[in-house]
């Protein structure tokens, strides 16, 4: 087997008192795509800042790429691609020439850097666009741009923070349908997300993190196979019967969680579980039955949404 691309053990980061990340552990394989999942603050951002060689670890052991980050930073630095959370494309300068200048800081020859560019634009739909000025794109383009711009040293490793937060649907799966296509040349993606069906979409193994530790550690399909039911009934009864109906509820389905707006019935049968419960003469505002997701996981292991 290959040796791992970016290997964790006991990692902490702390800030005073307080450990952002606290000792976790992980390895990811060259060509995978390796998600962390989490609520915000959970210390994705900052283990993905330590990955990136840009943030000294407090203790523990950290190796990119065969690599340590705190003496070798400018050499894993040169093998990287890094999406930020922001974009922070240079607004002065046109979609194209953001490409151009940022392939010099990586010192390639100026006819390469060109053709890069101009291949980037094509693999970012944005050829039609070369011309056009940073501003005039909108949330979805610019994020492609900033992915385009990642990948002008063609690197090893591509480091995605919260790709698609703040785009709409359409947006969100063009960019999936671009990171999907890198995954199948064998890019190697870390990213992380709190959309659960973002982690799904793009991640072969994920690892939970919540205050700064691992949860939970698999395939998307494992974890739910392995923390959850086959389905998820969710019904409302209204806010203020929403308590006094959970426990009437309360031997329902293999499990139930209660929510500030909802009741979840964990069960391999959701139609059936609907069924019995309008049988004991409980009649639900509404109910949905769905299957269930990572969100579900999150849920058994921390007792809260991924969103709060």
């Amino acid at each position: 087997m290959s040796a791992p691309v970016i290997t964790a053990r006991s990692l902490v980061k702390k800030y005073g008192d307080f450990a952002a990340v606290d000792g976790i552990d992980f390895e990811v394989a060259p060509g995978e795509s390796f998600g962390l999942l989490g609520p915000n603050g959970a210390g994705k951002s900052t283990t993905m800042r330590m990955i990136g060689a840009v943030s000294s670890r407090t203790s523990g052991e950290l190796t990119i790429l065969g690599l340590d980050p705190d003496s070798a930073g400018p050499q894993i630095r040169s093998q990287l691609g890094v999406v930020p959370q922001a974009d922070n494309l240079d607004m002065e300068l046109k979609v194209r020439e953001n490409l151009l200048v940022y392939g010099r800081y990586f010192g390639l020859p100026r006819v390469e850097v060109a053709e890069r560019a101009d291949e980037l634009l094509v693999f970012a739909q944005l050829e039609e666009k070369a011309k056009a000025k940073v501003d005039d794109l909108s949330g979805g383009m610019k994020r492609r741009l900033t992915i385009a711009r990642a990948l002008i040293n063609q690197p090893r490793i591509l480091l995605l923070d919260e790709p698609t937060t703040g785009l709409d649907p359409q947006a969100r799966h063009i960019l999936w349908d671009r990171l999907f296509r890198l995954k199948e040349q064998g890019t190697t993606l870390v990213l992380t997300t709190h959309y659960m069906d973002e982690a799904e979409q793009l991640c072969d193994r994920l690892v939970v993190v919540d205050k700064g530790a691992i949860m939970a550690e698999g395939s998307p399909a494992s974890l739910i196979r392995d923390h959850s039911s086959r389905e998820v009934l969710e019904v409302r009864f209204g806010s203020d019967r929403n308590a006094e109906a959970a426990e009437r509820l309360a031997s329902v389905g293999d499990r139930i969680e209660v929510l500030p707006d909802r009741i979840l019935v964990y069960s391999a049968d959701g139609e059936a579980e609907l069924a019995r419960i309008t049988a004991m003469g409980l009649t639900p505002l509404t109910s949905l039955v769905r299957r269930s997701s990572l969100e579900d996981v999150f849920l058994r292991l921390t007792g809260r949404s991924l969103i709060e």
